[in-house]
């Protein structure tokens, strides 16, 4: 489990538009397990944002695209 502390986390816009997709594909990819999330109490989806960073770092490192990555 990861502490509060430990990292910042993010809101589906702001994700959204760190990889250049909608808030509602955002979504889909959670519902679908394709990024890593936690639930607030209220129901509400907040992505760990040292992941997010990640993610993206390694796609430019690696030259791939999240449509590939994905499959979508």
């Amino acid at each position: 489990m990861i502490a509060a502390n430990e990292t910042d986390f993010l809101l589906p816009k702001e994700v959204a538009a760190l990889l250049h997709v909608s808030p509602k594909t955002v979504a889909r990819w959670a519902t679908q397990q394709k990024l890593p999330y936690v639930k607030t109490l209220g129901g509400h989806r907040r992505f760990p944002a040292n992941q997010i960073e990640a993610l993206v770092r390694r796609l430019a490192e690696e030259g791939r695209t999240l449509e590939e990555t994905f499959g979508e």
